[in-house]
């Protein structure tokens, strides 16, 4: 990445605005527990493995902003932090396994001496959640790149690049990966409606770093890939249950049934920290509703009639089996996924 989506620096936490994207490139500051929580909410800071990101280091201005006087201070102010992040999206497994990392710390440290010397020690975990998904990304692209070869066309949904993981990306860090080693191949990313990720954030994404895409309308996948100019998809994921059902953005599933018919492989591209021993399959897996002027009035204008009824799922998810397999750090798993999760993990 040109611009790092996420840094601390100096105790400040900034993050590049994605609902500004691609129209403008501009850094904001989250001083506040508020600020954060409306960063995740409203999609400023977007994708699941970013959103982890930005709340290990949004509990450290939620602490920084209670000023607590002790390490307990500090360890009850993780807590309340972390309770409040929690709220602001339900679906990304990142922003509760992130969560749940800064509050171990927190509890397994509550006895230093000071409440800065705890401060500290939440801020080098933050960083370390932040190095970790950088080193993650990059293994995913070594193990998925192998998947492109020349003259290939691969079709993509949503945005799963470094803005979604303040790092290389999962599903495009394999063509990331794939153009470093010199393969040619075209992208067609679905502009993924409501709000466009593929369309803004995507094809930005890949124009930066020179690859070839083509923008397309959603309801264009079937017909390109009819056409046979498509050989292999590739996705990211927000959470993955334990049978390998997957939720990714909402016409995620649409793309996997379409790519069926074809017979064209749909890989799943996540970190391991994606997947979801606790439910057994997709069906458990909680998915965001999200408000309806979203659809109704998208980048401010109305597009729908007043007062009309909308049902705005921000996920689907897609079953295992049309899942090809599941590109990951430690290498490709395959069917069956309960046995390959299971061992992975």
């Amino acid at each position: 990445m040109a611009v790092q989506p996420i840094l601390w620096r100096d105790g400040e936490l900034t993050i590049i605005d994605q609902t500004l994207l691609p129209a403008e490139c501009l850094r904001i500051t989250l001083d506040t527990l508020d600020n954060v929580w409306e960063a995740i909410k409203s999609l400023r800071v977007r994708g699941a493995p970013a959103i982890g990101v930005c709340a290990a280091f949004g509990v450290l201005v939620g602490v920084r902003e209670k000023k607590p006087e002790d390490a307990a201070g500090v360890v009850r102010a993780v807590r309340e932090s972390a309770e409040y992040l929690a709220r602001s999206r339900p679906t990304a497994l990142n922003l509760f396994w992130a969560l749940d990392r800064m509050r171990r710390v927190a509890g397994a440290h509550a006895a230093m001496p000071s409440a800065g010397a705890l401060f500290e020690r939440l801020e080098r975990e933050a960083k370390a959640i932040l190095e970790e998904e950088h080193r993650l990304s990059r293994a995913i692209g070594d193990h998925g790149a192998p998947l492109i070869q020349d003259g290939d066309g691969v079709l993509t949904h949503c945005n799963a690049g470094g803005l979604a993981t303040s790092g290389y990306g999962t599903a495009l860090a394999v063509m990331f990966r794939a153009h470093e080693l010199g393969r040619t191949f075209r992208v067609y990313a679905d502009e993924t409606r409501p709000l466009l990720q593929g369309a803004r954030l995507t094809t930005w994404e890949l124009m930066q770093a020179g690859i070839d895409v083509t923008l397309i309308c959603d309801n264009a996948a079937a017909q390109v890939m009819r056409e046979g100019r498509v050989q292999l998809a590739i996705v990211g994921a927000d959470r993955i249950a334990a049978n390998g059902d997957t939720a990714n953005k909402i016409g995620t599933y649409t793309v996997a049934l379409t790519a069926k018919a074809h017979d064209i492989p749909l890989y799943i591209a996540a970190g391991m920290n994606t997947f979801d021993r606790t439910l057994e399959n997709g069906g458990l897996i909680p998915i965001e509703q999200r408000a309806p002027e979203e659809v109704t009035r998208g980048f401010g204008r109305q597009t729908a009639p007043d007062d009309v009824d909308v049902y705005s799922p921000a996920f689907d998810v897609t079953p295992a089996g049309l899942i090809a397999g599941f590109i990951t750090e430690k290498g490709i798993l395959r069917s069956p996924y309960p046995e390959s999760i299971a061992a992975a993990l």
